[in-house]
């Protein structure tokens, strides 16, 4: 008889081709034919651009691999440059999608079961990884924190890495639907075009970065890593008006997996002098508590211990030392690099940058702080060593909201509240701090 599975017997498309085939449909949705010369349009063709650099990372040739990693340095160079060119784009026209917002909603959700459908191969199915694909393996604090949970578990070593790699591609997938969620959030509540919104979240479904199509390359399902921070920045966005909450999420991201801390300047000149005490004061709780929780989930478990001592002593986030021959970047590669001692220069001007984002523009619209929060997440790849330009995840929802914006001058954070009890906490705080100093300074005889 013949086989039952016949209609289910489906072959997932391989790198180049979801690549040509996402790229037509994107200029088919989001192109407009009237208007050629704009920025959408550029926008559209240009968020496609570290594509070709990372299909040049799955060759097995040497030459090739040296070649991807200098094409997504300089593919991050220019979104760098179109985040700083978007703070001075005050006018945006409107420019809606070619498909209305009932037909965007049906192809999301096609596209989130395709990722369902990535997540659900088996890990037999998966074509086996390179040596040198094996990149961008750094642990993060939450990594070690699942490791230690499932060592608890009373199964063999490769049942809990089975475990493991399932509760990481829930993980992700959960990570990826509250990125598409805040995205049509956001063009709801602050855009005023929920239509903008729905085109935003199809358009990140849509770009091959978002599916595992090149094994141990795409930071897309099974990288749980790269999309969980993204996740809370976007909900710390949809949440601007309330400081408090922004400031949570922005901690847990930055408590959890690092990267995320370099978009604090920006933010807290954001909310200067509208919120900025109780931004900080919840950033700085989040941040900790986090930090604080799965220390004391690691201190029974001495190997998850001292993968958590590696994770934050890893050469890849010091700039100031080599990075170990294990790391594969433009940095650092089996046949070709760039001497390391320059990523310490690179850091400093990337520093300088962070600072600067503090002070200008000021004061600041929400519009601003998405653009040097992904300018912010950009400056790292030029100096993080371990897989240089290939974290694309980390910024790619803050460049599908420059790309589809409106005019955004008027969302700013709303002035401080007479009820805040927050601020009235830190005042108090504040205040007994300060008291001995007062009080010495109040004994102390006047010459």
């Amino acid at each position: 008889m013949p086989s039952d599975s016949v209609f289910l017997n489906l072959n997932l498309p391989n790198a180049a081709t979801w690549f040509y085939f996402s790229a037509l449909l994107a200029v088919a949705l989001f192109f407009k034919f009237s208007r050629l010369f704009s920025i959408r349009n550029l926008d559209v063709i240009m968020l496609f651009l570290s594509v070709p650099g990372m299909l040049l990372l799955s060759d097995t040739i040497g030459g090739s691999r040296r070649l991807g990693y200098i094409w997504l340095v300089a593919a991050t160079g220019y979104y760098f440059a179109r985040c700083m060119i978007d703070l001075v784009l005050v006018r945006r026209p409107i420019l809606s999608p070619n498909l209305n917002l009932a037909g965007l909603a049906w192809l999301a959700g096609t596209l989130y079961v395709s990722l369902l459908a990535v997540a659900a191969r088996h890990p037999d199915e998966r074509p086996p990884e390179s040596p040198s694909e094996r990149e961008d393996r750094s642990p993060t604090i939450i990594d070690e924190g699942l490791r230690s949970m499932i060592r608890k578990s009373p199964t063999v070593v490769e049942s809990a890495s089975f475990e493991l790699l399932w509760v990481e591609r829930a993980l992700t997938l959960t990570c990826h639907l509250a990125v598409v969620a805040g995205l049509i959030l956001i063009g709801w509540r602050h855009f005023n075009d929920i239509h903008a919104g729905m085109a935003a979240a199809t358009f990140y479904l849509l770009l091959p970065y978002t599916h595992l199509l090149m094994p141990g390359r795409a930071p897309g399902v099974g990288r749980w890593d790269h999309t969980w921070p993204t996740a809370l920045m976007v909900w710390a966005i949809l949440a601007y008006r309330r400081p408090t909450i922004s400031g949570c999420l922005l901690g847990l991201a930055a408590g959890s997996v690092f990267f995320p801390v370099v978009t604090f300047p920006a933010w807290l000149s954001f909310y200067w002098r509208r919120g900025a005490r109780r931004f900080g004061l919840a950033f700085a709780l989040s941040a900790g508590l986090c930090l604080s929780g799965v220390s004391v989930l690691l201190l029974t478990e001495s190997d998850a211990l001292r993968g958590l001592q590696s994770a934050w002593s890893l050469a890849g986030w010091q700039p100031w030392k080599q990075p170990p021959a294990t790391t594969y970047g433009l940095w650092q590669g089996p046949d070709w690099s760039v001497h390391w001692a320059y990523r310490l220069p690179i850091f400093i001007v990337h520093a300088s940058f962070l600072l600067a984002t503090f002070f200008l523009p000021s004061p600041k619209n929400l519009a601003h702080v998405v653009a040097l929060s992904a300018a912010a997440l950009l400056g790292l790849e030029f100096w993080y060593a371990d897989g240089s330009g290939v974290h694309v995840l980390w910024y790619l929802p803050l460049l599908l909201l420059l790309a589809f914006r409106p005019n955004l001058t008027g969302c700013q954070p709303q002035p401080p509240r007479a009820d805040d009890w927050l601020g009235r906490i830190g005042t108090h705080i504040t205040r007994f701090v300060l008291r001995p100093f007062r009080a010495q300074r109040a004994a102390s005889p006047v010459s």
